[in-house]
This record gives structure tokens, C-alpha cells and sequence, in this order.
């Protein structure tokens, strides 16, 4: 049974009640531990496999480790399109020494999938660490060089060409449907097993145009195996001057950007959960962090926890409309 078999609608007024508000009950079982925390390890979990969503995790772990005083060691528990890290967390111990470093995952999961748990009622938002556009790229003998030029030419096309993509929900796949919805047009999108595999889809001819992060797509733009045609975001990115963002290049108000942040169980200790925006706050603004980011073609972001409570809460209602209304072909 497929993924798309297995959706079901999000309460969407309940994630954005529950995030927004903040919503973080205290945990009287944590409290006597709350003024000397932490006292061991604290895992960061990140719902992937290496090399992707983890490697700011980790210079962000290496960073509050120094500040706290005890490791902060980063855990990768992949599967499931991050659900199982997801899971595994939303079902430990609310004493902050278990956290979860997501990604948009968290807000397209509750539409995609039938989940064993709920993310509104399972995590306590701590702070959005960082965010980062896509790039939409194309093979280059595709006679475009803008966002406007390539919708022009689906139009006259319709169902000509292939968008690689990187499996059924991923964001690469979510990013692509939302352009097709906005654009009103149609094309074909094949699933790949992951990133590298769409990204040579394209170079090789085989699929004409895809959406990837910047550092995985850099290489291949570079070598003239791909040509960059814009971001996905509404900032553009240094790793690539001269780029234009697809919102000013042809599709206005068109935003998909990657992200990152961290969360805890609910029922963490809002003394926990302070202490931990604190000094997430205080990492994401040293110049060698600010550095690390920059490097992965992202920017630091840090937010209160309400403040990221909404914007998760925006991101679930967003994602969750544009899966409603594609159409998947695997």
C-alpha cells in the first residue's frame, strides 16, 4: 500500500491552536532536575540518514556541548520519510535530554501519512535553526533561461517533460507539485531513490528539470551537467550569483525553502525548553556557526518558541493543501 494510500487529512486549526500558542506544559517528574540541566548527555535525533539534515546538526550539537556543559551527541534514526525518528521521540521521556532536529517533514508527514502519533500534541517547539533555498535546475539542452520561459513552454507542451524527484513526499517532490499548482501546468514527475540519483536523471537526459538543495545540485551546475535556472526560496543564495529567486523570474509568490529546528517531547519543562532556545540562540549567532550555514547554501534562523510553534503550524497547513491536491503517478 503506498504512502498516498495511507494520507489522511491534518486537523490544521488544531496544529495551528496547539504550536502557535506554544503550548508547553510543565513536567512535574522534571522539575527537581530542571535547575542543574543538564546533568548527562542529551541526544539530538535526526529522522535521516547522514549527510543531509544532519550536517548543521552536528556543528550546532559540537556548539552546546561547549555551552552546557555535557554532550549534545547527534543520533541519526532514518526511515519512513523521517517518521520514525519523529516517532521515537514524540514517545520519549519529556526531560530534554532526547530532542529532535527536524525538517519540514514534521509539517507534510501529518497530511501524507497515517501516523501513530501527532505531531501537535507531541513536540514542544524550541527554535528554528536555519533555512535554506532549493534550486530548480535543468538539463541543459531544455531551450529555456528563466522561470517564465520554462512555464511557457510546459504550456505549450503540456505532459512533455520529466521532473526528477527524490521519492513520494520528499520535499524535492512537494516543492515541484507546488510549482505545477501554481504555474497550472503539468508534466511528468518520476521518483528517484534519492537526491543523487534525480540529480544525474537530469544531467544524463532522462528526466529535463528537478528540484534539489543547492549543495547537492552545486557540482553538477558547476561541470555544465545541469543549468541553474532559479531558487526556490525568496532569498538567493551567494553559492550561486546571478541566480534569480522562480518569484521574480516568472512565478510570483512562489516560495519553497528547505529548514531546520529542534523540538522536544510535550510535557518538557518550559524551564528546559527556555534554557535550550537560549542558548540555540546564542550558537546560531556565532560568526563560525553563521559560517557552517552558509556553507550548506543556508542562513542561520533562530526563533522563539512560539514564534517557530506558528511557523510550523503555517508550514502543516501550506504542504498539507498541496498534497491534497496532487496527483502521484509512482
Amino acid at each position: 500500500m503506498s504512502a498516498m494510500q495511507n494520507r489522511r487529512a491534518p486537523a490544521a486549526m488544531y496544529f495551528f491552536c496547539v504550536f502557535a500558542a506554544g503550548a508547553i506544559p510543565i513536567s512535574a517528574a522534571g522539575a527537581p532536575a530542571i535547575d542543574a540541566y543538564p546533568v548527562k548527555p542529551v541526544r539530538l535525533i535526526v529522522p535521516f540518514g547522514t549527510g543531509g539534515t544532519d550536517t548543521i546538526a552536528r556543528v550546532i550539537a559540537a556548539q552546546l556541548t561547549a555551552r552546557l556543559g555535557k554532550q549534545v551527541i547527534t543520533e541519526n534514526r532514518a526511515g519512513a520519510g523521517g517518521t520514525i525518528g519523529m516517532e521515537y521521540v514524540a514517545k520519549s521521556e519529556p526531560d530534554g535530554y532526547t530532542l529532535l532536529y527536524t525538517s519540514p517533514s514534521i509539517a507534510i508527514g501529518p497530511t501524507l501519512y497515517k501516523l501513530t502519533f501527532d505531531p501537535a500534541k507531541s513536540f514542544t517547539p524550541i527554535s528554528k535553526a536555519a533555512k535554506g533555498p532549493i534550486v530548480l535546475t535543468v538539463h541543459p539542452s531544455l531551450p529555456v533561461k528563466s522561470t517564465k520561459e520554462l512555464i511557457a513552454l510546459a504550456i505549450k507542451q503540456p505532459g512533455s517533460m520529466v521532473s526528477a524527484s527524490s521519492g513520494v513526499g520528499s520535499f524535492t517532490h512537494l516543492a515541484t507539485e507546488l510549482f505545477k499548482q501554481m504555474a497550472g501546468i503539468d508534466f511528468l514527475v518520476v521518483q528517484y531513490k534519492g537526491g543523487t540519483d534525480n540529480l544525474v536523471a537530469i544531467g544524463v537526459g532522462d528526466a529535463q528539470l528537478g528540484f534539489n538543495a543547492v549543495t547537492s545540485s552545486l557540482p553538477h551546475i558547476q561541470s555544465g551537467r545541469l543549468k541553474a535556472l532559479a531558487f526556490g526560496g525568496l532569498v538567493k543564495s551567494n553559492l550561486l550569483p546571478g541566480v534569480p529567486t522562480i518569484s521574480e523570474s516568472g512565478l510570483r509568490g512562489y516560495e519553497a525553502s528547505t529548514w531546520s529546528g529542534v523540538l522536544a517531547p510535550m510535557g518538557t519543562p518550559k524551564e528546559i525548553v527556555d534554557k535550550l532556545n537560549k542558548e540555540l540562540a546564542a550558537v546560531l549567532q556565532l560568526d563560525e556557526i553563521r559560517k557552517a550555514v552558509e556553507n550548506q547554501g543556508a542562513e542561520a534562523e533562530p526563533m522563539t518558541p512560539v514564534e517557530f510553534g506558528q511557523f510550523i503550524a503555517a508550514e502543516t497547513i501550506k504542504w498539507g493543501k498541496v498534497v491534497r491536491n496532487m496527483k502521484v503517478k509512482e
